[in-house]
């Protein structure tokens, strides 16, 4: 688990309360359930126009990283492609396929295969370079969802109290009215605001990290499979992807 991630997201939301209690406000004052669906309703739908659903959906399947990130083991991955260059080195390249069956790994099994086949260190690259860059791709595209997200929250919040406004300037014959139908107005802009600058902006930041993270990897994994294919020293293909993990 991504503590850090826990940590930010209750110190915020800690911080928030926590002020405006200290402020002498309440936190039954915060809560407006008209305002969220405003700005809620209004935020998912304002990015489902924008992102293609295969984005959306993505986006989606990607959310639970920021708590539960992929485990990216850099120095064990090049445990695995020295290891791989020794098999490689002792029995050649065909000794290889017992170990490819056995990768749980999609794209070092097909690194793998592509080096038992005897295929070319540049067609290796081609075809693990489309695919790595691929799915670096749709992982960026994803995390833009929750980036758009973070920029409509807020003009949504502001919509969101103008038209609670609209309904207290309807009420002007009501003065005693007037001070509480404001501050519930506002409500809104908190809503917009914060779920823009505490969740949604912070999370697609996070998610790109990741994206980016996962991709340093499978290049170095790239980097290691075409110095095998090229036929190196195990010894200086470790220390070439040493440098991955600076």
């Amino acid at each position: 688990m991504d503590v850090l991630s826990l940590i930010g997201i209750i110190m915020a939301f800690v911080a928030i309360i926590g002020g405006n209690y200290l402020e002498g406000g309440h936190l039954g004052a915060l809560a407006n359930g008209p305002a969220a669906l405003i700005v809620l309703g209004g935020t998912i739908g304002a990015a489902l126009l924008q992102s293609p659903m295969s984005a959306f959906k993505r986006a989606i399947q990607t959310v639970g990283w920021i708590f539960f990130p992929p485990q990216i083991d850099m120095a064990g991955g090049i445990n695995r492609v020295v290891n791989w260059s020794l098999t490689a080195r002792k029995e050649g390249l065909l000794g290889l396929e017992g170990m490819a069956d056995a990768e749980p790994d999609s794209y070092s099994r097909k690194g793998l295969q592509l080096l038992v086949d005897g295929v070319e260190p540049e067609a290796i690259r081609s075809v693990l370079e489309v695919d790595y860059m691929t799915q670096e791709a749709r992982d960026i595209e994803a995390a833009k969802v929750f980036e758009c997200m973070g920029g409509y929250a807020p003009t949504i919040g502001i919509i969101g109290a103008v038209m609670g406004l609209i309904h207290v300037m309807g009420n002007l014959a009501d003065p005693t009215q007037l001070g509480s139908g404001i501050a519930v107005a506002f409500v809104a802009t908190i809503y917009g605001v914060a779920s823009a600058n505490l969740v949604l902006l912070p999370m697609a930041s996070k998610l790109k990290a990741i994206a980016l993270r996962q991709s340093l990897y499978r290049e170095m994994l790239l980097e290691g499979i075409l110095s095998i294919a090229e036929g190196e020293n195990p010894r200086a293909i470790e220390l070439k992807l040493q440098g991955f993990t600076g």
